[in-house]
C-alpha cells in the first residue's frame, strides 16, 4: 500500500526499523528542547501530514523503551488518526516518572501503526443471543 505523506520537518520520513516491525517511529519536530516535568503532559509536533485511504486509520502508540526507561508514554493510547484528517500529526506525551524529561529535535517519540477498520450499522434488538460467558466480566473466570 502506498500512502501520501507531507513532511515539513527536517527529520527523515517514518520508517520500519526492522523487517517485521508493525509500527514506524515518529520523531519530534521541536525547535528547542521541550521539558516535560513529572505528571505533565505536552503536545509534541512531528511535522508529518498523511492522507490515509478510506477504511484505514493510523494508531499512535507508546515506545516501550521510553516507557520502561523514562516513564514517558502516549497519553491517549492508542491515539487514532482518521482517514479524513489532514492536519499535522501531534503526539500527547505524559511523564509518569519523578524526573524531568527533555524531548529534543529528532527524538523518536512514538510508533505509528496503519490499521484497517470497518464502519458498522447498529441493529436495535430487545434480546441478544446468549453465550456460556453471558454477562460475566472483570475477572469472573478467576485469577491467572
Amino acid at each position: 500500500m502506498v500512502i501520501k505523506i507531507k513532511n515539513t520537518s527536517e527529520n527523515p520520513l517514518p520508517l520500519y526499523e526492522t523487517k517485521y516491525s508493525a509500527g514506524m517511529d515518529l520523531r519530534a519536530n521541536v525547535r528547542e528542547p521541550l521539558l516535560i516535568m513529572p505528571l505533565q503532559r505536552v503536545l509534541v509536533p512531528t511535522g508529518i501530514f498523511i492522507e490515509l485511504p478510506l477504511g484505514y486509520e493510523a494508531q499512535i502508540r507508546p515506545r516501550s523503551g521510553m516507557a520502561i526507561k523514562y516513564g514517558i508514554t502516549v497519553l491517549n493510547s492508542p491515539g487514532t488518526i482518521d482517514s479524513d484528517y489532514r492536519g499535522e500529526i501531534k503526539v500527547i506525551l505524559i511523564n509518569l516518572s519523578q524526573d524531568d524529561y527533555s524531548v529534543n529535535f529528532g527524538d523518536r517519540i512514538c510508533q505509528m501503526v496503519i490499521h484497517r477498520y470497518e464502519q458498522i450499522e447498529w441493529q436495535p434488538v430487545e434480546i441478544l443471543e446468549d453465550t456460556t460467558r453471558g454477562a460475566g466480566g472483570f475477572g469472573h473466570t478467576g485469577s491467572g
